[in-house]
């Protein structure tokens, strides 16, 4: 709970999801046609983890064998809660993939009953790229920097961005 707000009484839910009175695990995801950006944090440490990125195997995008993987995925992390990455363009107008994106997040949310959120990821791919380069200019990693891993740096600073309040309740 935040510095001043009172706890709420035992056993009776928490208004924001952020702040449960148990701690919850929540999956974002960085949706894309080529691939899905995975990230992971609990509602108590409040510190995203990102993971290795999905694959997307159809030349249509995200499918079956995706919500399959994602499903069996949340399943096995005991994930409470999903957040997707909505794409806006920079005038703030919604880009073409937004409804995909949502689809895709109400989708896996409906197969493992999970309640979604979404947040406005413009520029998390960029913020992403430039903290792995900074973390490559540092000495902090060697190797080159993949997409896949920009992609789940991204779901990471979705991810942050919800856990700071951003995006929908």
């Amino acid at each position: 709970m935040s510095p001043g707000m009172p706890e709420p009484p035992s056993g009776v839910p928490s208004a924001d999801p952020r702040t449960p009175v148990r701690p919850e695990l929540v999956l974002a995801l960085d949706y894309g046609l080529r691939r899905i950006g995975l990230a992971v944090a609990d509602t108590l440490t409040r510190a995203p983890r990102p993971l290795a990125a999905i694959t997307v195997t159809g030349d249509a995008g995200p499918g079956e064998a995706e919500l399959g993987a994602l499903a069996r995925l949340t399943g096995e992390l005991g994930a409470a809660r999903l957040v997707v990455g909505c794409p806006y363009n920079v005038d703030g107008s919604e880009h073409p993939l937004a409804a995909r994106a949502r689809a895709f997040g109400a989708a896996l949310a409906d197969r493992r009953s999970l309640p979604l959120h979404t947040v406005d990821e413009r520029h998390s791919s960029m913020e992403a790229a430039q903290r792995l380069r900074g973390q490559r200019a540092d000495g902090l990693r060697r190797r080159r920097v993949t997409k896949a891993e920009i992609d789940s740096h991204s779901a990471a600073v979705i991810l942050e961005r919800w856990l700071a309040g951003e995006g929908d309740h």
